[in-house]
């Protein structure tokens, strides 16, 4: 992150005095360094860095209201922090302020395992509520990759490569407990299974991006740890192949815990990248099967016969927990095999999310317009789901090159919206993607600046992001 453009924070005049009101209830734990500035002022994008003008690290519900409180009597932004893996410029301060890390808020706060649901702090990560959940056989399965934290999931709807089967963070949280822009603590949601009381404001807090308030606390759903477990990989002699095979076994119903795509040029990558030996460098599908032995041996037998049936190799097998660790670490270690094809380079992720039915098309226009723009651009995609990424490598000492990356990011959005897709399946818009939300949502923009005007009149939550 060290190549990143740091740009000088916009210093609102207000700032002292909320400095001066936080520091003695705070402490250490509010700081104005400028090294945790900028690791607080940027993600893992390529949109800069805007630093904060201050860090400050709750611990409870309490602190996070009273920090609300301030702010907005002040009228200075409050930028939400988990653990700085969003790709989508959602961190950085356009108007300068606040950055509220919630990393010391860690604990889970309860399990019930008879209903399978628990509650945690926003600042719990994915693996370290899977460690703990792993003794009482339940695991919760939205995967976005990065180690991210459950709150910042929640605010920006993460999903990943369990979608297929298990569902988006949308679908997998009962409830929350948020911090209003004027410090009201609201708990939204219950226990239950379903509800049809009153307005969703669980779902409205989702996918927020921290504009509508503050995530402190998720009562998620759990899942049992199944039977059995098996991965095995296919490579196919042409993308389209490894397409057609995954949408075939979703119209059929198949219920694949995951399909990850990775196409000639992001496997090259992994092999080198993660030592991936005896791979090919060819379009491949990462496949996991759950359930019991007779359901996983027939979910197999399906698969098996559509990826013959359109040019697909022998499965190679992952089947021990080691096997299938490597197999997904290096899944999730795709970004940085990707970004190794060119040392010292910038990129635009990006990810798009549209019909399956689309998705072979969509995903060769890509390969195709990336290739007559002399860009290498591997590709990943939790496929099942119809949702691909693009990591667009570009040198940002060659204009060429840099005004082509935003060409073929601006294309790819483009094509998704016109089949009927959407600008974002999983990144959200944070700053980078304002533009498209419009083409996507039109008059809808103006009916969500209405909520954010309601819920937060002085717009002092996330200023900048989703739209302007």
């Amino acid at each position: 992150m060290s190549n990143k453009k740091i740009n000088a924070s916009n210093i609102n005049p207000d700032i002292s005095s909320v400095i001066e009101f936080l520091a003695p209830h705070f402490g250490e734990r509010l700081s104005t360094a400028t090294a945790l500035r900028v690791q607080h002022g940027q993600g893992e994008d390529s949109h800069g860095c805007i630093p904060p003008d201050a860090v400050v690290y709750p611990s409870n519900n309490d602190e996070v209201a009273l920090i609300a409180r301030i702010c907005n009597e002040y009228k200075v932004p409050l930028i939400p922090y988990g653990t700085g893996t969003s790709v989508e410029g959602h961190l950085l301060a356009l108007q300068g302020g606040i950055s509220i890390d919630l990393s010391q808020m860690d604990q889970i706060l309860s399990v019930n395992a008879e209903d399978m649901d628990c509650r945690i702090q926003a600042g719990v990560t994915r693996e370290q509520l899977n460690t703990d959940l792993r003794y009482q056989g339940l695991f919760f399965p939205v995967d976005p990759g990065a180690n991210a934290s459950l709150g910042g999931m929640a605010a920006t709807c993460a999903s990943g490569t369990n979608a297929v089967r298990y569902g988006t963070m949308r679908e997998n949280v009962k409830g929350l407990t948020i911090v209003t822009a004027d410090g009201r603590i609201i708990a939204t949601g219950t226990r239950a299974r379903k509800t049809s009381a009153g307005y969703s404001l669980t779902q409205l807090m989702i996918g927020s991006e921290g504009t509508l308030g503050i995530i402190t606390e998720i009562q998620l759903k759990l899942h049992p740890i199944p039977e059995l477990t098996k991965a095995a990989v296919c490579s196919f002699k042409d993308l389209e192949g490894a397409v057609n095979t995954v949408i075939e076994a979703i119209q059929l119903g198949i219920p694949v815990a995951r399909i990850e795509l990775l196409n000639s040029l992001q496997m090259k990558a992994s092999i080198q990248y993660s030592k991936l030996s005896a791979f090919e460098e060819a379009p491949t599908l990462f496949f996991e099967f759950h359930g019991s032995t007779q359901g996983v041996a027939e979910q197999i037998g399906t698969i098996q016969a559509l990826s013959d049936h359109h040019g697909g190799s022998a499965f190679r097998w992952a089947e021990n927990t080691e096997d299938r660790n490597t197999l997904w670490k290096a899944r999730h270690q795709a970004y940085f095999a990707g970004m190794s094809l060119q040392p010292g380079s910038m990129s635009i992720p990006t990810d798009v999310c549209v019909p399956i039915s689309r998705l072979a098309d969509s995903i060769l226009d890509a390969e195709r317009y990336a290739e007559s723009l002399g860009l290498q651009c591997p590709i990943v995609g939790h496929v099942g789901d119809g949702n691909y990424h693009i990591l667009i490598i570009f040198d940002e000492n060659n204009s060429e090159q840099k005004n082509n990356a935003k060409r073929l990011s601006n294309y790819v959005v483009e094509q998704a919206l016109a089949m009927g897709g959407t600008c974002t399946g999983e990144h959200g818009i944070g700053s980078g993607k304002k533009e498209y939300l419009l083409k996507e949502h039109g008059e809808g923009v103006e009916l969500m600046r209405t909520i954010k005007l309601a819920l937060d009149p002085n717009r002092i939550l996330n200023p900048g992001k989703v739209f302007d």
